[in-house]
Formats: structure tokens, sequence, C-alpha cells
């Protein structure tokens, strides 16, 4: 499964009520280290961005 199928996958609802507290706890987990990802990428981001922008102001 690639990350678009993986993305897909996860835009359907999700009944948490039927989840158990650890399941929950898990998913949240995951939820966490995904975010931490995306902040990383978009901190990479912006350092090339900014650094980009100075190169091009010099």
């Amino acid at each position: 499964m690639d990350e678009l199928d993986d993305m897909k996958s996860q835009a359907r609802p999700k009944e948490f009520a039927e989840w158990n507290v650890e399941d929950l706890e898990d998913y949240i987990g995951r939820l966490k280290a995904e975010i931490q990802k995306v902040e990383a990428v978009i901190a990479d981001k912006k350092s090339v961005s900014s650094a980009a922008e100075a190169l091009f102001k010099s």
C-alpha cells in the first residue's frame, strides 16, 4: 500500500466509540508521530525557502 492509499483509508469516518481504550491510545500515539513527521517536513521546507529567499536577495 502506498501513501496515497493509506491517506484514502484514513478518510473514512472511524467509529471510535467501538474501540477499546488501548487501541484509542495507540491510535493517538500514531497520530502524534505522524504530526511530528509533518512538522519536520514543514520546517525543512521553510528553511529551504528562507535560504533561497536570502540567496536571491543578495
